[in-house]
């Protein structure tokens, strides 16, 4: 039978687990443990869902100095007011859900936020592509280049700011990160800075951070309730690359990858040239397959390579002819092996940072001094330093050079072609509509570069003295 609780209840010796029920207010019970102080608890039934549930109210204080009394009386008075509510039709239990879910919300901290913004963005979903062969259904992740925004948010958001609390970070926060990416001196992991005076970095900073707290801001969401990522300092112009290759340093990087005592990779310095001569970027052909090049694969009377719109810079497929040049570049490279150009044990292929980082070199600092780890390529043939995407401008240059029209030049880069030589182009025509994809056009003109680079290659190096004296 119900019986009133009484202070001396709690604050009595515990021989054994019990519950009492209180006479005066229905559904108020103290639970009284030997190990765990008294907690109040109070049933009842939800007039909403019609089903039984009990409400954790709190435990037993005797109070004393700065705190106040949490006895019997208190937690009936608490349970009472509980009852009015439930009385009137409220539901207390999704009310305490919402109320610890805001209070949840309001301590995320900006790495528990970048966490579930990794998540989100990496979690595959059902993409529906029309195609000539009807609707084909893929699971791919929600956004395409998650992992490089995953990078950006892990090396340059998380050090700075990954122990605030979202809801506090200011613009003056994000401003002050920005400005010191740019100093160089922000922190990205242990002993290593920023580049100094890296515009690129900043600018990828900047997108990263204000996707994340859009989407934190999204209805629905609600992590914070607006972005800080507003009014921010103007970054400084970045200077357009320009950097491509001379003839003379097309002919001393062509002959020195095929030096005997060249320590670099056999595969890496065939994909070095193959990026000259194929125009793609390095992680559209370092990865392609033995399955992407049709049914007869290299040896075809029109070789072509499909690279999938899961590696390409706009989402859309390539079809991108092989000259004869790029085809001979491609057997000795493939062997056997599944891959076109296949990683140290053949069963993957190479890394898409294989190519810079054989052109860079390694180095590391001691004691605030560079040092050289390995000579990287451009250090041992004495050229000016370069990347495998001055490639790709180098081969446009080349077939400007001889004439190829730029509306062809933008095909062969699979870049928008925003005019030709009819004059502008809408940028919705090739998007949605114009999808052909002029093979013979890109054929004609990738073997015309193919007898350019053949050409530049047979004529012997005029500078390379002069070259190595500079260097």
């Amino acid at each position: 039978m119900p019986q009133n609780i009484t202070n001396k209840d709690c604050i009595g010796e515990v021989k054994k687990r019990e519950k009492i029920y209180d006479a005066e207010c229905s559904g108020l019970y103290v639970s009284l443990s030997p190990t765990a102080p008294p907690t109040f608890s109070l049933k009842y039934t939800c007039r909403i869902t019609k089903q039984r549930a009990t409400q954790w109210l709190g435990i037993y204080q005797k109070g004393g100095e700065g705190s106040p009394a949490r006895d019997v009386a208190y937690w009936r008075r608490e349970a009472m007011k509980l009852k009015i509510r439930i009385g009137n039709g409220e539901d207390i239990a999704q009310a305490a859900r919402q109320a610890h879910d805001r209070q949840a919300k309001q301590q995320l901290t900006v790495g528990q936020l970048i966490d579930q913004r990794i998540a989100w963005i990496s979690e595959e979903i059902e993409v529906r592509r029309h195609t000539e062969d009807g609707v084909i259904i893929k699971r791919k992740p929600r956004m395409k280049d998650w992992s490089n925004m995953a990078s950006h948010l892990n090396r340059f958001v998380r050090p700075r700011l990954g122990s605030m609390v979202a809801r506090e970070v200011t613009n003056d926060d994000i401003a002050q990160l920005q400005a010191d990416i740019l100093a160089g001196t922000l922190i990205i992991r242990k002993g290593k800075a920023a580049k100094k005076g890296s515009v690129s970095s900043a600018r990828h900073m900047r997108k990263a951070v204000s996707g994340l707290f859009n989407w934190a801001a999204e209805a629905g969401r609600k992590y914070v309730s607006t972005s800080p990522c507003v009014n921010l300092p103007a970054l400084p112009q970045e200077e357009p690359r320009k950097r491509k290759l001379s003839p003379d340093e097309i002919r001393i990087l062509w002959h020195g990858l095929d030096r005997p005592d060249m320590p670099i990779d056999r595969r890496i310095c065939l994909a070095l040239k193959f990026a000259l001569a194929s125009m793609l970027r390095s992680v559209e052909m370092l990865h392609i397959h033995r399955d992407e090049l049709g049914r007869d694969g290299l040896a075809s009377k029109l070789p072509l390579v499909v690279i999938p719109e899961e590696r390409v810079k706009k989402g859309r497929e390539i079809h991108q002819p092989l000259s004869d040049l790029a085809v001979e570049i491609a057997k000795e490279a493939m062997g056997n092996y599944p891959w076109l150009f296949a990683g140290r044990f053949g069963t993957e292929p190479l890394n898409r940072k294989a190519m810079a980082c054989a052109l860079r070199g390694k180095t590391k600092l001691v004691k605030g001094k560079v040092v050289i780890q390995s000579e990287g390529i451009c250090r041992m043939l004495g050229l000016k330093p370069f990347t495998p995407n001055d490639l790709r401008r180098t081969a446009a240059s080349l077939m400007g050079n001889i004439k190829v029209p730029r509306s062809i030049i933008s095909l062969c880069l699979d870049h928008t072609i925003k005019s030709d030589e009819h004059g502008d182009v809408s940028p919705i025509t090739g998007k949605h509509y114009d999808q052909a994809p002029r093979i013979a056009e890109k054929r004609e003109a990738l073997q015309l570069l193919a007898d350019e680079i053949r050409r530049i290659v047979a004529e012997p190096v005029q500078a390379q003295e002069e070259m190595k004296r500079a260097g």
